[in-house]
């Protein structure tokens, strides 16, 4: 790594942050896209390969209820060493240190105290790249500081929060050639991969339309009111009416479509349910005068988007951690030979399948033994047994550090982040206006193009 005077950083770092920070908290952008495309910086990340890194040298911003299994994880990886933790919370950091020191391993550095505290463990020379679990709000500035910092961030979902704030994470990217790749974990599941892997290999025929979704009530995280993940995140009911969250269903189905690598999302449409659950939901378990008995819900339950690509095609993205209903990623993917749908899996084909395509299949086993992804097939049992949900958060981690360490492109980069996370600031702008049309920005500025397809790794 290039050596960076600490002081000349500190100041450089502290400029950005606040600057992002600023955008964030002044609201600005959360009503008011601003798609235009500002001129390039630096070169293009399409496709970035960075050095080899034989060792990958990785701190920690945020080891809360996130970070702490990202920890767990990543000290299980060959060819890693955790060089130093951060976070404002002195307990969660204390339990993740010690976590590491009671398996034997070398003890971090510790950062704490300030909100700031993240740029001092940045001015360090000795680590690679940077795992940010922190609330949302600080995913823009930190990745920002991050790659000024000459290290490559990884970043919890979403990748920023404002279209502003994509721009600026994608143009430092290009401007300091470092990667920044948003950490969407179901793009590692079985079932996601496996999906992928028959995409691939012409199992649906030609793409026509996709599903995706985030349907998981979380309104019992309105009891996390001074700690944990609810302490923040029920505030953005109170501020954006639009898909909160968009980008674990989005980010399998614009892998199966290409999307940045041969199509690109074009525009939407969205519209919102009335904000009815968390209100209801305060009333009942809170005293009236508690504070979440004072916000103002806007959000509303249900949020369903349609995205249209380029070559035509339909994403149908819905939002809803309110309502009581069942755990559902959608994860729908549908062609002209056929579909798969998630939640429960099934699968409908006209050609290919023991089954007429009037009728589900939902024995997935005969599925799997064809089609199972070769990273699952390497992988499957080291990263069910490290689990993470199911295992995709561990096959996740093992795939970025194997990428790093062979100078391979990563199978997320900054323009795949910026593209599924800009979906919630333009649902939101296209529901303030009766679900009026909202173009979608390209951030690759014309690479999509060209760009290939990812490939099925590990054949």
């Amino acid at each position: 790594m290039t050596k960076m005077n600490r002081r000349d950083f500190l100041k450089a770092a502290g400029t950005v942050g606040a600057t992002a920070m600023a955008t964030t908290l002044s609201g600005c952008a959360l009503n008011e896209p601003n798609i235009m495309t500002p001129a390039r910086q630096g070169k293009s990340v399409m496709g970035l390969v960075s050095e080899k890194l034989e060792v990958v040298r990785v701190g920690f911003i945020g080891v809360g209820q996130r970070g702490y299994g990202h920890v767990k994880r990543m000290s299980q990886l060959e060819g890693t060493r955790i060089m130093a933790i951060c976070d404002t919370h002195d307990e969660v950091l204390n339990r993740a240190v010690n976590y590491l020191t009671e398996q034997g391993l070398e003890k971090p550095s510790m950062y704490s105290g300030t909100e700031l505290a993240y740029q001092d463990m940045l001015a360090r020379d000795d680590i690679d790249i940077v795992i940010i679990s922190t609330p949302w709000k600080w995913h823009a500035p930190m990745a920002i500081d991050t790659m000024n910092s000459n290290k490559h961030a990884f970043v919890e979902v979403p990748l920023a929060l404002t279209v502003e704030q994509m721009w600026d994470i994608v143009n430092t990217a290009e401007r300091t050639q470092r990667h920044c790749m948003m950490m969407e974990n179901v793009n590692y599941g079985r079932d996601e991969l496996m999906v992928l892997n028959m995409v691939r290999q012409g199992v649906f025929g030609e793409l026509l339309h996709g599903e995706a979704a985030y349907i998981h009530e979380l309104r019992w995280q309105m009891k996390e009111v001074d700690h944990k993940t609810g302490s923040w995140r029920t505030d953005w009911h109170s501020k954006r009416n639009g898909n909160l969250y968009p980008t674990h269903g989005l980010g399998p189905v614009s892998q199966y479509m290409n999307i940045n690598r041969g199509d690109r999302f074009d525009y939407l449409t969205s519209m919102s349910s009335p904000a009815l659950g968390r209100a209801a939901y305060a009333k009942q378990e809170f005293d009236p005068q508690h504070q979440r008995n004072q916000a103002n819900y806007i959000a509303g339950d249900m949020n369903t988007t349609m995205i249209k690509t380029v070559l035509g095609r339909s994403i149908m993205v819905q939002h809803d951690t309110t309502t009581p209903r069942p755990y559902s990623r959608h994860n729908l993917i549908q062609g002209t030979n056929g579909v798969f749908a998630g939640f429960p899996n099934r699968i409908a084909l006209e050609k290919g399948s023991e089954k007429s395509f009037h009728e589900w299949d939902y024995d997935m086993q005969s599925w799997y033994k064809k089609y199972d992804h070769p990273l699952w097939l390497q992988m499957g049992s080291e990263a069910q047994r490290n689990g993470g949900h199911g295992g995709m958060d561990f096959l996740m981690f093992w795939r970025m550090i194997y990428c790093l360490r062979h100078g391979e492109p990563l199978d997320q980069d900054v323009y795949d982040g910026a593209a599924w996370s800009v979906i919630s600031p333009l649902s939101a702008h296209s529901v303030a206006n009766r679900s009026a049309v909202v173009d979608i920005p390209d951030f690759t500025r014309g690479a999509w193009q060209f760009a290939k397809p990812l490939a099925v790794v590990g054949t």
